[in-house]
């Protein structure tokens, strides 16, 4: 997959500005400049939990004390891994991440779980994998982890325009003053701030009309602020 990259060379200028002098006299102002860079994922990691079910759960009157038909985990797994392949998602691409269990009622029904870490380059797989999958025995389906394996050129990208903006913005701030913008005394780079939504589906509301929902969250953001003191001519 072509990897888009919406490059938001956002001079975006909020921040702090500071005025002042060294111990030396020397007269500085001190701004901070913003980027954000938006990318499309080459990487994505979709999580999906499976667990033991009664079918008397699903039949629309049988109370929880009368549940007596429990699908084993072993046929879930085997309905789940058949639907991946029917959309060619390979066995390589499946990772089981942990197994576990739990009571559905303490004392009396002990059930089993599994999640699975299900690697995809193209999100449009997600929409596949909601139209089919059987969604009696899920868990829970989200996003986990989203990755591009260009990111360290970007996040290079992404401090270099930071400092341009902080630049602009203290020439544009001197000039006002009748003054001229000379070199740069200090720069501080704060923590980076890498942010992506996730998308969270219950077993009641799994549906392929959930596709649409994607389209939000399937970018990565790279924001990135840098605070730049200046000396002042």
């Amino acid at each position: 997959m072509k990897t888009r990259i919406l490059l938001f060379a956002a001079l975006l200028f909020a921040g702090t500005i500071v005025f002042g002098q060294e111990c030396d006299n020397g007269k500085y102002i001190e701004v901070t400049g913003t980027s954000e860079i938006t990318l499309v994922p080459d990487e994505i990691h979709y999580l999906i939990e499976i667990k033991e079910y009664w079918i008397e759960e699903f039949d629309g009157k049988s109370k929880p004390e009368n549940y007596r038909t429990k699908v084993p985990l072993s046929e879930i797994e085997q309905n789940l891994r058949r639907a991946l392949n029917e959309i060619d998602i390979p066995e390589n691409a499946i990772r089981t991440q942990e197994v576990g269990d739990y009571w559905r009622e303490r004392g009396r029904d002990f059930l089993i779980s599994k999640r699975f870490d299900i690697t995809l380059s193209d999100f449009n797989k997600i929409d596949e994998i909601l139209k089919v999958i059987d969604t009696k025995g899920i868990s829970y389906m989200r996003i986990g982890e989203l990755k591009n394996k260009d990111m360290q050129a970007y996040r290079q990208k992404g401090k270099i325009e930071a400092l341009k903006a902080a630049r602009k913005k203290a020439a544009y701030l001197v000039g006002a003053l009748g003054k001229l913008l000379g070199d740069v005394i200090r720069i501080v780079e704060p923590q980076e701030n890498v942010g992506y939504s996730r998308f969270y589906a219950a077993q009641s509301n799994v549906s392929s009309s959930q596709a649409e929902a994607f389209e939000t969250f399937r970018t990565i953001k790279l924001n990135y602020s840098m605070v730049v003191r200046f000396e002042i001519k």
